[in-house]
């Protein structure tokens, strides 16, 4: 059974792994012994705090396979980011050169350093290993993120953003940071994206250009992929656009990845969510009878997401028939609070 829970110290070789894995581009999992150690320092912290209102919180899940005791993927979410730390976009944006006189009209795109989303909540550290992608493994890694933010909002900002990957080769070549490194910053795509990983964010605000930038003097391969998300991360941002997350000109500094936004309470999946006590069920269910539900308890410390197979002749609003097994993998009993979304699988 493939369980969401906190991450624990003894996750650590995983994690390192799944960071290696994860390859250039990934910035919030560096391969870094001290900083990966420090996450999970972090996010065992932010799960035992009592907490009024969102702060410099740091979230991180593992996705575990309870039969083998694998961890077969991580996902993360950030209270409150840029608080501590500078947290940069571009804005893509236009401006007018016109003359009524000379009959001439040009509307020009830029690109405009800035700090926008400060304090926002962010979703991150999304990766799942390749051997488990497959069936409903990468809803659960996202989609439970949003149940949990939903049902612990006092922790969140309203707003809710990711950043998607951008474009990028497998050897880390990104050709948007490649004009910048060219004309602003002589260090390779890699290294600053290290870099950034690691917290070392001040070469950003010293090299980076102060002014706007006029999209039409870049390369024509750094124009083209403004916006535009790395082929593996594809899934991910459909995945998001159907929750209701959409870009508003928003994109990374570094390979100009575009950044998506939605409210955590018009989130299709919150919007279907309810809540039900659990009733232990052991009833037989045939194909044609089951769906599957999105389903998590109501603990922060002792946090449990996994998707429940149920009878759909059977389920109220007030109960939701759980079969033992993922009764005792959510760490529910009878009559105990749980919240709950349709994961139907994908058409």
């Amino acid at each position: 059974m493939l369980i969401v829970r906190p991450i624990e110290e003894r996750d650590y070789p995983a994690l390192y792994d799944i960071a290696v894995e994860s390859g250039v581009g990934f910035t919030s999992l560096p391969v870094n012994e001290a900083l990966l150690k420090q996450k999970i320092e972090r996010a065992q912290e932010a799960f035992k705090a009592q907490i009024t209102h969102p702060g410099n919180e740091s979230y991180l899940f593992v996705l575990e396979d309870t039969d083998t005791g694998e961890v077969l993927g991580t996902s993360g979410i950030e209270a409150s980011v840029g608080m501590n730390d500078a947290f940069y976009h571009y804005h893509l944006g236009k401006v007018v050169h016109a003359s009524r006189e000379l009959g001439i009209h040009n509307t020009v795109e830029i690109l405009t350093f800035c700090n926008d989303y400060t304090g926002v909540s962010e979703l991150c550290s999304l990766f799942l290993r390749e051997k488990a992608r497959k069936g409903l493994t990468g809803r659960l890694l996202s989609k439970f993120r949003f149940l949990f933010m939903a049902e612990h909002d006092q922790r969140f900002s309203n707003t809710v953003i990711a950043e998607m990957r951008g474009v990028s080769d497998e050897q880390g070549k990104s050709p948007f940071w490649e004009w910048l490194e060219a004309h602003f910053f002589s260090m390779d795509f890699p290294t600053a994206d290290y870099l950034t990983g690691i917290g070392k964010k001040v070469f950003i605000a010293e090299l980076m250009p102060k002014y706007p930038i006029y999209v039409n003097l870049l390369s024509k391969e750094a124009q083209a992929c403004i916006g535009q998300v790395h082929e593996k991360t594809k899934p991910a941002l459909r995945l998001l656009e159907q929750e209701g997350f959409r870009c508003r000109g928003y994109v990374d500094i570094f390979d100009a990845g575009p950044t998506v936004e939605a409210d955590i309470h018009n989130l299709t999946t919150v919007q279907n969510a309810q809540h039900s006590s659990v009733k232990i069920s052991n009833t037989e269910m045939t194909a044609d009878s089951m769906e599957n539900r999105l389903v998590i308890n109501n603990k922060v410390s002792g946090f449990r997401a996994c998707i429940v197979p149920i009878q759909n002749s059977l389920h109220t609003f007030d109960e939701l028939p759980i079969p033992a097994e993922y009764a005792d993998a959510l760490q529910v009993e009878n009559g105990d609070s749980i919240y709950h979304a349709p994961c139907p699988k994908r058409r």
